[in-house]
């Protein structure tokens, strides 16, 4: 096999191949260090947490300082600019033709609604506490996440100029345990011929000697979409400051029959039994969404192979394919290039058409490089869903660290763009899952946060066998209700279920009048984010439905149609069926962060993630209800529900121009996270 070698330099840019007259070559300009600026952060509760956070609050003192505040980083052509007065850009449509994930709301485009009198107050509340979002600005898909040297190494797309979506380049961060961050300098940036109208979604492929191919997607100045190889500059920096992108760029451009707009996001590639790696690339032909296959031994050149991975006709593009499998049989994560009779499959795609993640699970036949669904019912595209609400664009690794399989997901907006530019971000990333196959079922994946998050966790308050009554509302006194770690089960007499009414309608969570709608065996659930007169508030509930045989069909539900008072906000009803297996109890997780609600049924068979945007529930007015809206039956409920601390996320801050001065100001705060993350942890453990 030949090997890159990491290590070595290469010119700034490289001239694109003469078989490609299409492409025109831009002269390279230099790029300056960017600064960020100083991130406000909630203040700790606690005495470790208060110590940690003026240790925190000194350091930044002294930079500043030492260095000043940091000014705006712009992107004008391909060099990055500097200037100390952001320009407010107004948000508009970019458009299909821009092919990557934008934000958009299909129920404002094309006519007016009233703009909502957002003031500071309101639009500071949203901002979240221990998800991963950057300081300021527009953020969307999750890039090449790996472990190196301690180090979970998270990328991103980011526009560093404005708060909507334009102008990509690579955010980086890294963290100890995926919860707390540290903020590096921008990966990959668009400065060459190759990739100057965007630097998009990739992967990362850590080779069995350390060595790390990053391979992404460029847009070039025709926008023609071409997939480009980077690795790190110095393999020994644990932090991977600075990457360099391989002088033979691009190594894919789309194959005869891809348009060139419809070509992007590699996957992680994998190991074959006879040493050569392969990896996916996703596309459409016509209406039928399909994954092209391609092999390497170098990462140099690339050979497509005949048959396709996969494909699902009238599904359209698919954007950030992943592949990867799961163990049917062990409670623990497989390395990508894993394969055998104890294993399935994972294909999963984002549909460009409808902007969701669709999965299904499969059989991988290296032979013939193709993957057959188990049910053709619910192939990819048109049948199970990582999330049924707000995620997309969501990207897997393998974390050889801890033996698990984390995924990742971009949580966009759902109110106005214009309220984005208002507040000066956009988006933020899930809290991070881990993936298990449902051995119980053995139809579908099992998603739950990272065991870290719980670290975040402080005083409890527990409600034990309460009885809700049919019709009634309790409110759970757990003071200010906007950052918590909900646990809670609820039980229904089997006598009742028997006796409950049985019906011929069909039920669905978008359809069937949301949480207020009254059935023989459901709604019940929590109300979240809710004002004392729950004016505002979003219900996250069961609905048990009981056919004319007599049979039982569960579904899991997110009501947010009385969220907000706002007019410019989308208020959907999110959910989808979960199973619940004979004597199994309905069981619920909820992560409340601000604006962003994540909830997990049935040890996370079904997920729904929300963005909520009350204008009454916030602050010391967001409070905590529990209600059984049924009419046939009682519900014992048990929740646990903890208050949670943010999380560390601290932003970067270079030095001078020598080296050592970059140095000494990278290191100290890296110090200073490494310490503070080492206190937390022994809180945690010694809880």
């Amino acid at each position: 096999m030949v090997k890159l070698n990491p290590f070595s330099t290469f010119p700034a840019t490289a001239d694109p191949p003469q078989n490609l007259p299409f492409y025109n070559p831009l002269p390279h300009e230099p790029v300056e260090p960017v600064e960020s600026p100083p991130i406000r952060r909630r203040p700790f509760k606690g005495g470790l947490y208060i110590f940690t956070g003026l240790l925190l609050v000194g350091l930044s003192v002294a930079l500043i300082c030492q260095n000043g505040l940091g000014p705006v980083a712009k992107l004008q052509g391909n060099s990055l600019l500097i200037s100390k007065s952001p320009k407010i850009l107004r948000p508009s449509s970019r458009g299909v033709s821009a092919g990557v994930s934008e934000k958009a709301n299909p129920q404002f485009l094309g006519r007016r609604v009233a703009s909502f009198p957002w003031n500071n107050s309101m639009l500071s509340w949203q901002r979240t506490a221990f998800h991963f979002q950057p300081e300021q600005n527009w953020m969307n898909d999750p890039n090449g996440p790996l472990y190196h040297m301690g180090w979970y190494h998270f990328f991103y797309q980011y526009n560093p100029q404005a708060a909507v979506w334009g102008n990509i380049v690579w955010g980086h961060a890294v963290s100890r345990d995926l919860i707390h961050w540290l903020h590096l300098p921008l990966a990959l940036l668009p400065d060459h011929w190759y990739d100057i109208n965007g630097v998009w979604t990739g992967s990362a492929t850590v080779l069995p000697d350390g060595q790390i191919m990053m391979l992404y997607t460029g847009s070039t100045k025709e926008s023609i979409q071409v997939q480009n190889l980077a690795y790190p500059a110095n393999l020994s920096d644990p932090l991977l400051i600075d990457w360099v992108k391989f002088p033979g760029n691009p190594v894919l451009v789309p194959p005869p029959g891809i348009d060139f707009k419809d070509f992007r996001d590699p996957t992680t590639a994998w190991l074959t039994s006879e040493g050569k790696w392969r990896l996916a690339v996703g596309s459409k032909v016509n209406r039928t969404g399909i994954s092209l296959l391609y092999e390497t031994e170098d990462f140099q050149r690339f050979h497509l192979l005949d048959n396709l991975l996969c494909a699902v006709s009238d599904t359209g593009m698919w954007e950030c394919v992943d592949f990867f499998p799961v163990s049917k049989t062990e409670n623990y994560g497989l390395d990508t290039s894993a394969n055998g009779p104890e294993v399935k499959h994972v294909m999963k795609t984002s549909l460009d058409d409808d902007r969701h993640d669709y999965y299904s699970l499969g059989t991988y036949d290296e032979k013939t490089g193709t993957w057959i669904p188990d049910d053709p019912k619910i192939d990819v595209g048109i049948g199970l869903r990582y999330d049924y609400g707000i995620f997309y664009a969501s990207k897997s690794f393998y974390d050889h660290n801890k033996g698990r399989r984390v995924l990742w997901g971009w949580i966009g907006e759902s109110d106005s763009e214009f309220a984005d530019v208002q507040k000066g971000w956009a988006s933020v990333q899930s809290i991070p899952r881990t993936i298990l196959f449902d051995n119980k079922t053995g139809t579908n994946l099992l998603q739950w946060p990272v065991e870290e998050v719980e670290s975040l966790r402080q005083e409890s308050h527990v409600f034990n066998n309460l009885v809700v009554k049919a019709g009634s509302v309790l409110p759970l006194d757990v003071g200010i209700a906007t950052q918590l770690d909900i646990s809670a089960e609820f039980k229904l007499d089997k006598e009742a279920l028997e006796k409950a009414t049985k019906t011929n309608v069909e039920f669905s969570c978008q359809t069937s009048g949301g949480a207020t709608e009254r059935g023989a065996l459901g709604p019940f659930g929590l109300s979240i984010l809710a004002d004392e007169s729950r004016s505002e508030h979003t219900p996250v509930y069961f609905y048990v439905a009981k056919d004319q045989n007599g049979s039982l069909k569960t579904f899991f539900c997110t009501d947010e149609s009385r969220s907000s008072e706002a007019s410019d906000v989308f208020k959907p009803i999110y959910g989808s069926a979960v199973p619940v297996l004979e004597d199994e109890k309905f069981t619920l997780r909820i992560l409340v962060d601000h604006s962003v609600v994540e909830s997990f049924a049935q040890g996370g068979r079904t997920c729904i993630t929300s963005r909520v945007y009350p204008t009454k529930a916030i602050y010391g007015a967001a409070r905590l209800f529990v209600f059984n809206n049924a009419k046939d039956i009682d519900v014992i409920a048990s929740i646990t529900v903890w208050q949670m601390n943010p999380a560390l996320i601290r932003p970067y801050r270079p030095g001078g121009d020598d080296d050592s001065s970059k140095s000494s100001v990278v290191l100290i705060p890296v110090y200073l996270f490494l310490l503070v993350s080492f206190l937390h942890l022994i809180v945690y453990k010694g809880a």
